[in-house]
């Protein structure tokens, strides 16, 4: 088959965004998180009410009103887009950061690449071999810390990950990217509600102002307005290089660390980054297929 176009330097540079906002969402998690200063519950209920508020006075502001919200999004969506949150919540307080950087990102390259071979898509030689290096590079990065994970924690981090790929792959081709989000994040809001108030009935839940303050803006700012562009990206990518791409949250995450929250810097995470971002480039502009 003939080579594939390399994306648009619109696409680039609204992937390369993205990529940040989601890897900011790991470091306001682990800020949130750590030291209890929120339960996963009320984290995920909170970042989530947030960002539907804020982009449903978003949405408010166009043609449409407070009609687009009942008009654009879908419960599927809004379905898949909880079960990533939720599972993801409870699986980060039982699995290792690393072990489960590693399940999550394997799974959503396994459900996009699988779904969008399903749906006709031939990922080319340079896809291929980009996914490899990419994924050597994140195995490099995480196995000195590698141990066997909790069974349900591990199960509950694989279906955040299959979920999250297909939520990605159910936001392709959307006409209205900011609508549809907002549509979508206002259906997710009362189910995360619907967790919290159970959590809180079970008399585990603990929040505090930090926590609250961390979770706002993740989801205000880096969820909410970072899947506006994840959407708007996916216009112009294919199934297996949206995949691949997603390799450098755990990078950007891991510098964003050692930046903002003090983490040491090791060769180790120098050569494991280099893999990462250069089997992403590699699926994003190589040009040779396999014939």
């Amino acid at each position: 088959m003939p080579p594939r176009a390399a994306p648009s330097l619109k696409t680039l540079l609204l992937t390369a965004v993205t990529m940040v906002f989601f890897a900011a969402n790991s470091v306001l998690g682990r800020l949130a998180l750590r030291a209890d200063g929120i339960d996963p519950v009320s984290y995920t209920a909170v970042r989530f009410l947030s960002g539907a508020i804020v982009l449903a006075v978003l949405a408010a502001a166009g043609s449409e009103g407070w009609r687009a919200l009942r008009n654009h999004g879908s419960w599927r969506s809004a379905l898949i887009l909880f079960v990533y949150a939720i599972t993801f919540s409870f699986a980060y307080a039982s699995v290792e950061a690393g072990v489960g950087a590693l399940i999550l990102f394997g799974a959503v390259q396994t459900s996009m690449i699988g779904a969008g071979m399903l749906g006709g898509e031939h990922p080319s030689a340079a896809e291929w071999v980009g996914l490899a290096l990419a994924v050597a590079g994140l195995v490099y990065l995480l196995s000195p810390g590698l141990t066997a994970p909790p069974l349900l924690g591990a199960i509950l981090m694989t279906v955040s990950g299959a979920a999250w790929g297909f939520y990605s792959m159910a936001a392709r081709g959307v006409r209205s990217p900011a609508i549809e989000t907002a549509g979508n994040f206002a259906r997710v809001a009362p189910m995360t509600l619907a967790a919290a108030a159970w959590f809180a009935a079970t008399g585990r839940p603990h929040v505090s102002s930090m926590g609250v303050l961390w979770a706002v803006i993740s989801g205000a700012v880096t969820s909410g307005l970072g899947y506006i562009l994840w959407y708007t990206a996916l216009r112009g990518l294919t199934a297996s290089r949206a995949a691949v791409v997603q390799l450098t949250v755990p990078i950007i995450a891991a510098a964003a660390g050692v930046l903002f929250l003090g983490e040491s810097l090791s060769w180790r995470l120098v050569l494991g980054g280099a893999a990462i971002l250069g089997g992403a480039a590699l699926a994003l502009l190589g040009r040779f297929s396999l014939r």
